[in-house]
């Protein structure tokens, strides 16, 4: 067993015994204390419960590690799975604990991490549901929701990137509608292009673009490349600058500039270069803020740097997510979508499987079940194309084309990266069928990554008007 996994399972037995003893010592904390575990519309007789659910977890945890030692597990029948989830998240949405804490009981005798890919994804929605019963004060919700470490999630999304064409979609559909931007403008752009990323991450997006700019210069006719990167972790972008300019020195026909940024510093003149063609990158960025307001500012500020092209990248939900059941279905539609199209690039007892879902898939989705949105907050992760689209017409924004060549390079990266479902090409409103599959959309402005009947991630290109 991994370190981690034995620290967790000790430290929940180490939990769970203590807090027995302080009941037996008269001494149980009270829902109306401060300190409470449990949720204020709940009283103390629940504590005892919660001690239960969170032991058949532990059980369960420990089963999945006996099972990676003998194969994976297989159920085969999801639907009463499913079926019992959603009357558990109904039964939290109601406050209705008894009822919730039962339901959990159950599902931890069933789930498993190393399951199907419905075991699987129930397994980290049940920690979700769980934690949304306890307070944020309680040592068993950050045992809950424990944060991966910055290694652990970097390896992680290395992994996704490398074995699923999730990322990698976005990325060269992104880039080809950049790069057509700064060819457009080479007379009059100085052989120029700066990139603004609102979300550099870890900037795996732009070797590609480096490699192909640097394919149409010549030593005596360079190219110039500044990348613009806002983040929240120093030490990340640090790395990330130090991944690109090594990279970028063996591209000598090419001028590379990186330039980080933390989130919320102070801007001033992103523009450096005269005549330069200037590219905004949102992708995936708009999905990491809180509320429509905050995206409406993000716009307008875009709007204000008269871009040649911006680029959007958002994962889209089929009905508008307002309440917390709303909330909840639209994102298991999407997750279990996500844990199924797994199963095609990594075979069921693949520890990179494992290591995604612990530390990138399964930290997403108890964090989008347990923010508040009665607190100022909107759920602006899963909306509609046509609301998004709405949207960047309302801040000056029209949608530009995407060309054939993106197409053809989409299909090209789902071919090598589909194993064993056949590859889906839609037109839009098709109904879709087995495995990924891509889809033009919007009359040729926007095109999708699907897995089977559900769209994952959308990209698509806009102009300021």
């Amino acid at each position: 067993m991994e370190d981690s996994e034995e620290d967790e399972l000790l430290n929940l037995s180490l939990s769970v015994s203590s807090g027995r003893e302080r009941k037996k010592k008269g001494k149980t904390i009270r829902a109306n204390n401060a300190n409470s575990i449990i949720s204020p519309m709940m009283n103390s007789s629940y504590e005892g419960n919660i001690f239960r659910v969170l032991q058949i977890r532990e059980n369960m945890l420990r089963q999945d590690f006996q099972y990676r030692k003998k194969g994976v597990v297989e159920d085969g029948n999801g639907f009463p799975l499913i079926h019992l989830l959603l009357k558990t998240a109904t039964a939290v949405d109601e406050n209705n604990y008894d009822a919730a804490l039962e339901n959990l009981t159950e599902l931890y005798q069933i789930v498993s991490l190393t399951g199907d890919s419905v075991q699987r994804v129930v397994a980290y929605f049940s920690d979700g549901l769980a934690a949304r019963i306890l307070t944020r004060k309680s040592p068993f919700y950050d045992m809950l929701m424990e944060e991966p470490t910055s290694e652990e999630e970097f390896l992680a999304f290395t992994d996704l990137y490398r074995v699923s064409p999730y990322y990698q979609f976005a990325h060269f559909t992104a880039n080809q509608a950049i790069l057509e931007a700064f060819e457009a403008e080479e007379e009059r752009n100085n052989r120029a292009l700066h990139v603004i990323d609102f979300d550099v991450s870890y900037g795996f997006q732009w070797p590609c673009l480096i490699q192909s700019l640097s394919e149409k210069a010549t030593s005596g006719n360079r190219i110039s490349l500044r990348i613009t990167g806002f983040g929240n972790n120093m030490k990340e972008l640090q790395e990330t600058e130090a991944r690109l300019v090594s990279f970028s020195k063996g591209f000598g026909n090419l001028v590379f500039e990186f330039q980080w940024l933390l989130r919320g510093s102070r801007i001033i003149n992103l523009r450096k270069k005269k005549n330069e063609t200037v590219a905004v990158n949102l992708v995936s960025y708009l999905n990491t803020l809180s509320s429509f307001m905050k995206i409406s500012d993000t716009l307008e500020f875009v709007h204000s740097l008269r871009p040649s092209i911006v680029v959007l990248v958002k994962q889209e939900g089929s009905k508008g997510v307002r309440t917390f059941m709303s909330r909840f279905t639209e994102s298991l539609h999407y997750f279990a979508a996500m844990f199924d199209s797994l199963d095609d690039c990594l075979p069921l007892e693949s520890t990179e499987r494992l290591r995604i879902e612990k530390k990138l898939l399964g930290k997403e989705i108890k964090n989008v079940l347990n923010y508040d949105m009665d607190n100022g907050y909107d759920c602006t992760k899963y909306e509609r194309m046509e609301s998004l689209k709405a949207r960047m017409e309302h801040h000056g924004f029209g949608g530009t084309q995407i060309s054939s060549k993106s197409m053809i390079q989409a299909k090209l990266l789902l071919k090598m990266r589909t194993h064993y479902c056949p590859l889906q090409i839609e037109e839009e409103g098709g109904g879709g069928g087995g495995g990924f599959r891509i889809c033009e959309r919007d009359e040729g402005r926007a095109i999708s990554l699907g897995w089977q009947h559900r769209f994952l991630l959308t990209v698509s290109a806009w102009q300021p008007l």
